[in-house]
């Protein structure tokens, strides 16, 4: 396409279409986390690997797009808009095919090659649109400076509002295959309308039909592509009792009858689990935390950060009579809790980002329970010196943390744990540690941090309680471990493996096919 033909457009419909070309990059970019995470997680690799994708992608399509833009006679920018559209709607149909091939890759491996397969062939073309439009806007060699300059800032205009427009307005409102659908849509519309500006050029026959044929064929496999979602709810092993799409993750509750076994989910990490038949408890450590408050008589008032089923802010209400207060990030577990697990908040429940819900928290708490868990690891940014002495402060004199956490016990896998340990013993004087199921390498952990002395033979603690206690006592390491902080964290890479392992368990518990959207 020849400089020339920049008169078909005008410069400002050049910038309408690098802007919304701009926006869709982000969009794509952007929920690819929630297609890939129900089934790879949210940790860092699966981040690190939409990242390194996108940017390899766009190189590819900004070199790509230069050279195309050169040489070709008979094509135009509307037949690359068009392919990018076609392609961003077949993201949703090929997304169960593709990660249930690369599940035998593992998380690192799995997560990339998803991504490349995915997402690289509609942002490549996406890339390809840059220089295509400096190509057509360009008349003289002075101009292209002030071109570049102009389209480029204009193209990243358009990837921050929509990287907004997602975040702050169509998430909340629209499952992620529904916005990628109405994101090609868009693209198709704007292919049509470019092949329009583009016919004096190109002929009306060049210009349109290949768009024509390409837009029939998207809206020919539309009933597959919005279909796609639905193939899969449980065999006759599980059953989906809800699901829902959150800002933070895919919240299902699912049954399993044989096991008499009801999970609550969000993406591929169970955060709780009881008796179908009773409502009971059917996680051990959860009962470890229970007779804290037998350690510690005469408490009065709770938090609890990280509701999952709400069982712990049950059981401290029904068998001690302690208020307690519930925070929550995602309200699509709260409300799940509520509607599948009898979850009734005795205090106040409120849903937020812990590190800024605690700094407008007033206190005091006899007890603060942190249990926050999601997708093989816990949030590194709620395991720091800070975030604990922020805890401390919430606490009363006599008052305590309990810490979950799930980590190796033994060899070199265990320097997450180590660290840890290590980080609540920079804050408080006096920890002990117990291990839920004793005797086995991976494991829910629970730290017990206070200012004051912890006596696990409290009288109020039964003779069974205080044995069954004694048997979980575990001694951690602290010398393979480093003390977190919000200046240097590596927790996220310390865990790692333990991603990775949980993410096989909940592979063997739930099957592959049940953690594909």
């Amino acid at each position: 396409m020849s400089p020339s033909s920049a008169s078909n457009f005008g410069r400002s419909s050049l910038f309408v279409t690098v802007f919304l070309t701009g926006a869709s990059v982000m969009v794509i970019e952007l929920l690819g986390t929630r297609m890939l995470a129900p089934f790879y997680g949210t940790s860092l690799y699966v981040w690190s690997s939409l990242i390194s994708v996108t940017m390899i992608a766009l190189a590819l399509g900004y070199y790509i797009g230069g050279r195309w833009a050169d040489s070709a006679k008979r094509t135009g920018l509307a037949l690359i808009i068009a392919m990018a559209g076609l392609l961003t709607l077949m993201i949703p149909w090929l997304t169960r095919p593709i990660l249930l091939a690369t599940d035998p890759l593992g998380l690192r491996a799995g997560a990339f090659a998803s991504a490349l397969i995915l997402f690289s062939p509609s942002l490549t073309l996406l890339g390809m649109v840059g220089p295509f439009a400096i190509k057509i806007a360009t008349s003289r060699i002075e101009n292209i400076g002030n071109s570049v300059g102009s389209f480029y800032a204009i193209s990243t205009l358009g990837s921050v509002v929509g990287t907004m427009l997602l975040g702050f307005f169509l998430f909340p409102m629209l499952g992620s295959r529904e916005i990628l659908v109405g994101t090609g849509i868009l693209l198709f519309v704007l292919a049509f309308i470019v092949a329009l500006l583009e016919r004096n050029k190109l002929g009306t026959s060049v210009a349109i039909t290949p768009i024509a044929i390409l837009i029939a064929l998207g809206l020919s496999i539309m009933p597959k592509i919005v279909g796609a979602g639905h193939v899969f709810k449980g065999g006759s092993n599980f059953q989906i009792q809800s699901e829902h799409e959150s800002l933070y993750g895919w919240v299902r509750v699912i049954d399993q009858p044989a096991k008499d076994l009801r999970l609550l989910t969000s993406d591929a990490s169970a955060i709780g689990a009881t008796s179908i038949a009773t409502g009971g408890n059917r996680l051990t450590y959860q009962d470890i935390v229970g007779l804290i408050p037998a350690i510690k008589p005469n408490m009065k008032r709770a938090l609890v950060i990280g509701l999952g089923v709400g069982h712990m802010a049950k059981v401290l209400y029904e068998r001690y009579g302690i208020v307690t207060d519930t925070l929550e990030i995602d309200p699509a577990v709260s409300d799940a809790a509520t509607q599948y697990f009898g979850f009734k908040p005795t205090g106040k429940a409120i849903i937020g980002d812990a590190r800024y819900e605690i700094r407008h928290l007033s206190g005091p708490y006899d007890l603060i329970i942190h249990d926050c868990f999601t997708g093989g690891s816990e949030p590194s940014h709620l395991l720091t010196v800070e975030t604990l002495k922020q805890l401390q402060s919430l606490l009363t004199e006599q008052g305590i943390l309990s810490l979950n956490f799930v980590a190796f016990s033994q060899g070199d896998k265990q320097a997450s744990l180590a660290s840890v340990a290590k980080t609540i013993a920079a804050v408080y004087p006096h920890q002990t540690t117990f291990i839920s199921e004793p005797g086995k390498d991976f494991n829910d952990f629970i730290f017990l941090a206070s200012d004051q002395v912890l006596d696990l033979e409290a009288k109020s603690l039964q003779p069974a309680q205080v044995n069954w206690l004694k048997d979980r006592v575990f001694a951690v390491d602290q010398s393979k471990g480093m003390v977190l902080t919000d200046n240097f964290n590596p927790l996220e890479h310390m865990q790692t493996q333990k991603a990775e392992h949980y993410r096989n368990m909940i592979v063997e518990l739930l099957g592959p096919r049940l953690l594909v959207r």
